[in-house]
């Protein structure tokens, strides 16, 4: 990079984070906490290695984390009204016709049980039962990049029936417990409301093995490619007959023709190549809509094999319907990026709305460099390539 390369991509950099800040200001009540917010940022985006209060105000050269500890506890600020502005934000970058909403969870690991939500639970990210917090997330993908666009912590029943460990973590009395699909279906249902543009909706089995997750999409003529279980109950008529099976089952009874080797997307290491079928499912569907079961199998491994349920376009094909399903490791970049960079997984706040500004501001820093990133690759994708017949000079 030349050095006025350089000096232009931080200016760019420097106008890019004013202008975020600026859009998030009027989440904040006061201009001491649009201050402080700035400085969390600031923090966050900084190579400080935990993004802890102590952190932040030492990156800031404050004396004491007193102002950072504030703009997550004690103020008074909505991190809905933050979540909001950081998501349109994200979306007027990366927003696509081809773009993908995609759901997952992701747990933090705490000690101690004052924490809101904290208990002995299974968490995806250790892969084991732990002491943790569980958030369900919501994030956005397309060929511009992908950020994480909402987020609500899980509230174990043991503590939605807890009235003294909600007060003392300032639960919302409004909060009930409810299952983390019911908390997708109702986060994805209300993006879908704000006009999100969402070619599929995708998420893991968790998700799509309820059907009142795939229900609210099907309603909402909205295609889905949502991962199942080997084991799940599949009921349907064939001809005049009842059905009872499972996806490995009929996956089974196909033949080797049936697989077709496809391309998943790209990965670290090239094109993420697997075989792929598809059997269509007799269930009722909208007008112009079709239901299938998709099956993913490993090249190197046949007996690895993914199952999911699609519901799409009657025309829709089994590479588009593989690409869709492809992108559900972007929300999986997603966490990575933000835990391993920005400090997800460093929020010291006990209370409910603490962990709910921590992370809508950690999105807002992820959401500026999915920004920067979309700019970049716009700016690529509009360069005639040199090599091409076109940009060539014509022969004399």
């Amino acid at each position: 990079m030349s050095v006025a390369d350089w000096a232009g991509s931080v200016s760019d950099w420097s106008h890019a984070l004013a202008g975020l800040k600026e859009l998030i200001a009027p989440a904040f009540k006061r201009s001491e906490q649009r201050a402080s917010a700035g400085v969390f940022l600031d923090g966050l985006l900084s190579g400080a290695e935990r993004k802890t209060g102590w952190m932040l105000a030492e990156e800031a050269g404050l004396a004491r984390p007193y102002r950072i500890q504030s703009l997550l506890g004690r103020s008074s600020w909505s991190a809905d009204t933050l979540c909001e502005r950081v998501r349109r934000y994200a979306i007027e970058a990366l927003g696509d016709p081809d773009g993908v909403l995609v759901v997952d969870e992701t747990g933090f690991l705490k000690k101690g049980t004052h924490s809101a939500g904290v208990a002995r639970q299974y968490s995806g990210t250790a892969g084991r039962i732990e002491n943790c917090q569980i958030g369900v997330f919501a994030s956005y993908a397309s060929r511009w990049g992908h950020a994480l666009i909402d987020r609500r912590l899980y509230l174990p029943k043991a503590w939605a029936d807890d009235p003294d460990r909600r007060a003392k973590a300032h639960v919302p009395k409004e909060m009930s417990f409810a299952t983390k699909p019911a908390m997708a279906c109702d986060m994805i249902a209300n993006l879908l409301d704000e006009g999100t543009p969402c070619a599929f909706v995708l998420a893991d089995a968790v998700y799509g093995s309820d059907f009142r997750f795939r229900r609210m999409l099907e309603a909402r003529d909205q295609p889905y490619v949502l991962a199942v279980r080997s084991t799940h109950h599949l009921r349907f008529l064939d001809e005049w007959h009842l059905v009872q099976t499972d996806p490995a089952t009929m996956i089974a009874e196909l033949s080797p023709e049936d697989w077709q080797a496809l391309s998943a997307g790209e990965g670290t290491k090239g094109h993420r190549l697997h075989d792929w079928t598809r059997v269509p499912l007799n269930y009722t569907a909208a007008e112009g809509f079709s239901r299938w079961l998709l099956a993913r199998r490993s090249l190197r491994d046949p007996e690895n094999i993914a199952y999911y349920l699609a519901y799409a376009h009657t025309d829709a094909t089994l590479p588009e319907l593989a690409a869709a399903a492809g992108l559900r490791w972007t929300i999986e970049e997603c966490f990575l990026r933000a835990k391993d960079d920005l400090g997800l997984d460093h929020c010291e706040a006990r209370s409910w709305h603490g962990w709910h500004r921590h992370m809508s501001l950690v999105m807002a820093a992820a959401a500026l460099l999915a920004r920067l990133s979309a700019d970049q690759r716009r700016t690529a994708f509009s360069k005639p390539n040199k090599t091409s017949p076109r940009s060539q000079p014509a022969a004399a």
